[in-house]
């Protein structure tokens, strides 16, 4: 007869396979997720690895070719800016660097750099609308007509462009009076500062866009003041070229809002700036501009290349 002893301990036999068999059980898939899970993490640090070295790889090649750029620069720009001059403009936010690069390069290209106007950020101001309207009425020279339908901004551009760009051949590497009043007008309002001789009237503008896009409320606005300003340049004189980062290119930038408006048809914007195969690309741009040819260059949205393609001859200068 089975007694209750036997019962007892059957039933703790039970139980002990029961463990026995969840601790193996358990163990061996325990081993087996660790297993997996270890040749995961090998497989995902060797392509790390690789995409390290693959990095590693590009950034040496960047460099490699941002040093041979910057190192023929001044071969490959040689003579296609040969008896122009350029003025720089400089808005607010932009990259001193980029500019100062630039001038030299159109000093290479054989051009004469005039001087540099900085915007202040007080332009853009929206609140100062009516001042400058008000400003420009003040200080526009008698041989110059301001478009009915104009703003403050319109106005401001077209008179600036007058004291600082021609057409006229005759009239480049001199200062005028007007030209001179127009720019201390500016400067002692706290619109803009300049350096060297602005007003001798250059044939060729490069603005220079701010690096990052002006992301408060009034930042549309400010773009449309800044391309204002710059379609007013380029009416006034033989080409103008916008220059920017590649942020610039991004949402909220100028160079977007060059490229999303009917800027675009008459002015050359290049992206790249920063660099200097861009900085190159700016002098092919305005070579071409002097031959009424007007592109968008770069790497952002909207750009026709790289650089002019084809890109225009060494030995002209449009």
């Amino acid at each position: 007869m089975i007694d209750f002893r036997y019962h007892l301990v059957s039933i703790v036999a039970i139980f002990l396979a029961l463990a026995l068999g969840i601790i193996l059980g358990s163990t061996t898939l325990s081993d087996s997720v660790t297993a997996g899970l270890k040749r995961e993490a090998n497989t995902a640090a060797k392509r790390n690895e690789a995409l390290r070295e693959e990095q590693g790889r590009l950034t040496a090649q960047t460099r490699g070719q941002e040093q041979f750029a910057g190192v023929l620069a001044p071969q490959v720009v040689e003579g296609r800016l040969k008896g122009q001059s350029v003025v720089l403009v400089e808005s607010p936010g932009a990259g001193n660097e980029s500019l100062e690069r630039v001038g030299e390069l159109a000093k290479s290209a054989g051009a004469t750099v005039t001087g540099r106007v900085t915007l202040q950020a007080k332009f853009l101001d929206a609140k100062e609308a009516g001042t400058i309207d008000a400003l420009a009425a003040q200080l526009k020279p008698a041989n110059v007509n301001l478009p009915g339908d104009a703003d403050a901004y319109g106005k401001a551009g077209a008179v600036l462009a007058s004291a600082l760009v021609t057409r006229d051949a005759s009239a480049t590497g001199r200062e005028d009076a007007g030209g001179s009043a127009v720019l201390g007008g500016f400067q002692e309002a706290g619109y803009l500062t300049v350096s060297g001789k602005p007003a001798q009237h250059a044939t060729l503008a490069v603005m220079v866009a701010p690096s990052a896009p002006y992301t408060y409320s009034g930042g549309d606005a400010a773009n449309k003041a800044l391309l204002a300003v710059t379609n007013a340049l380029d009416a006034a004189g033989k080409g103008t070229v916008v220059g920017g980062p590649s942020p610039a290119a991004q949402e909220g930038g100028m160079i977007t809002a060059l490229r999303d408006s009917d800027t675009e048809k008459n002015v050359s914007a290049v992206d790249t700036v920063d660099t200097a195969s861009g900085q190159i690309v700016v002098i092919l741009a305005l070579q071409n501009e002097l031959g009424g040819k007007t592109g968008q260059y770069g790497t952002g949205s909207g750009v026709n290349g790289y650089l002019p393609s084809p890109a225009p001859a060494a030995t002209t200068n449009g």
